[in-house]
């Protein structure tokens, strides 16, 4: 990437945040109260938009004004980056597919829902070989199949199954990490693998493996943003940033797919193409979260209710998502 295109994204990242209006006022406010402010933000290695916040510093420079210190946690997924925020360990919650805050429902996390990423039903994947048996949904009977619990490609094969008649009952379930998840697939351990980009592209370029399935007319995966509900309380202009920020990192993101390719690729481990194939299959357009997305959130969750993965029914009408109208956490069906 030029100087002159990395001056001009954080240009970008920055013009949000200055626009705020009162950000100044905002900013007395907060170092009257005492400063500095500990933002601790937890992501995994699919947090395409956080990465690239982090990587230019870009979110930093915004939350300056506010003396907000930043810290940068990394996860292996998003059901323990969940976890760490019910436990006070981050403050928000980078991008976690649409079932993770089911689960931290469940275990009654303190936790609001700030934003959304619009569907991505094609970047998520049931991986097979290509030589293999497997052609159809229905092959998945009998079979090893490596996926990570609670993970939006958990409901995928759960969608899956069912579409083919089958229930969990029927498959052989090892709930991998990613990581580990490839490493038994490669090794044969398992018939399948069922994960998310950048790891879908990572592989799907291998002649040796195809795609059995997307999420395409099976699971929507769509991804949140979470905060703990005390810091958004006390921080909504902190809160307000931080949305701005990943909406104008998005915007920048599909106008710049080569550019961005090229600041995430040292950090991923991934060559350009693979990169660019991952991110083409996600929508990155952040908004906020309003009380229809809660109907496919209860529907994923009494899926999981019914697959006996759940101890209880979780009524997920009654959570808590940010409004920013009223610069508040609202009822989720509110």
């Amino acid at each position: 990437m030029t100087l002159m295109t990395r001056r001009a994204f954080t240009r970008a990242m920055l013009a949000a945040a200055l626009t705020i209006t009162g950000t100044q006022g905002h900013a007395q406010a907060s170092r009257t109260a005492g400063s500095p402010v500990a933002l601790r933000i937890g992501y995994q290695k699919s947090s395409t938009l956080i990465t690239l916040l982090k990587a230019r510093g870009s979110l930093e420079q915004a939350l300056a004004p506010l003396g907000v210190n930043v810290s940068w946690h990394e996860f292996a997924s998003g059901l323990p980056l969940t976890e760490a925020l019910n436990v006070d360990a981050v403050d928000f919650s980078a991008d976690v597919a649409d079932t993770v805050p089911v689960f931290a429902q469940a275990a009654h996390a303190n936790f609001v829902y700030i934003a959304q990423e619009a569907p991505s039903p094609g970047a998520q994947a049931i991986i097979v070989r290509k030589d293999g048996p497997l052609h159809t949904l229905a092959d998945l009977k009998g079979k090893h199949i490596a996926v990570t619990k609670a993970a939006g490609s958990h409901y995928l094969l759960l969608a899956a199954l069912a579409k083919a008649g089958l229930s969990p009952a029927d498959v052989t379930i090892h709930y991998l990490a990613p990581a580990d998840g490839r490493a038994a697939f490669e090794h044969g351990s398992v018939d399948a693998w069922i994960t998310w980009d950048p790891y879908v592209a990572s592989v799907d370029r291998d002649t040796s493996v195809r795609i059995l399935a997307d999420g395409n007319g099976l699971a929507s995966y769509q991804r949140y943003y979470l905060a703990s509900s005390n810091f958004a309380a006390a921080h909504p202009a902190v809160i307000q940033i931080l949305f701005d920020q990943l909406s104008q990192a998005g915007t920048w993101l599909r106008t710049h797919p080569e550019d961005a390719a090229k600041t995430l690729s040292p950090i991923w481990g991934l060559d350009t193409t693979t990169i660019e194939r991952a991110n083409a299959r996600r929508s990155y357009v952040v908004r906020p979260v309003v009380p229809q997305n809660f109907s496919e959130q209860q529907k994923i969750a009494d899926t999981f209710l019914q697959a006996g993965l759940l101890p209880a029914r979780v009524d997920t009408g009654e959570a808590q998502r940010w409004d920013f109208a009223t610069k508040r956490a609202e009822p989720a069906g509110s």
